[in-house]
């Protein structure tokens, strides 16, 4: 296989679509959770590239075939380099990447996710800065991953509109004595997240009442 230096000059130049967690059978298939809306991604034949959890290398490889396992968001994929079990094994915990250049032509209305990470979140109605966008989750629908900066819990202003359902919420250790760090999770659905700007690296939601309050 082909190994290509990586350093943290280029690492933004690669974008992690997958992530090897298992073998799958004796013939060299692999288990790949994905972190793509791409099914072509794994399914389309062509090079791809492996990081390895250890070293800053790449290591170029060619796709052969895959396949998505419904309700798991999984793919069994087959490289040509992968001739059976014992090295499919060697290759746990290895990330599959691609050059950012290589980025599938999306709608005006979507986006990809690496363009959201680390995006500001404001209150549409207030304008207070509310935290920033760490993480993208999927659980049957995108989730925006959010930690909140916040000194005090604060009311949300009453709307007209029925209160959304409320997420669930996952509490931050280690906080700093200034400020409670709280991450959340808000359903990237245009009710509650009507404006994302790129340019200005910001995107401005309408939180359902109480919901920036779940975890102070």
């Amino acid at each position: 296989m082909t190994k290509n230096n990586l350093t943290s000059k280029n690492l933004d130049d690669w974008i992690e679509i997958g992530k090897i967690v298992a073998p799958q059978g004796l013939q060299g298939e692999l288990r790949v959770i994905s972190d793509s809306d791409f099914s072509e991604r794994f399914e389309k034949p062509g090079a791809r590239w492996l990081q390895s959890p250890q070293e800053s290398y790449l290591q170029e490889v060619e796709l052969v075939r895959g396949r998505y396992v419904p309700g798991k968001n999984l793919y069994i994929i087959k490289l040509a380099q992968v001739k059976d079990r014992t090295q499919a094994e060697a290759l746990r915990n290895y990330k599959l990447v691609v050059p950012r250049s290589d980025r599938p032509k999306i709608e005006k209305e979507e986006y990809h996710i690496s363009d959201l990470i680390h995006l500001e979140v404001y209150h549409q109605k207030t304008g207070e800065l509310i935290g920033n966008v760490t993480g993208i989750l999927w659980a049957g629908h995108d989730l925006l991953e959010v930690k909140l900066y916040q000194k005090n819990a604060q009311k949300e202003p009453d709307v007209s509109k029925p209160t959304p359902q409320i997420i669930r919420c996952q509490k931050q250790k280690n906080k700093p004595k200034t400020h409670k760090i709280n991450t959340i999770l808000i359903p990237f659905v245009y009710e509650i997240v009507p404006v994302v700007d790129l340019k200005n690296q910001r995107i401005e939601i309408n939180p359902p009442v109480g919901l920036l309050e779940l975890n102070q």
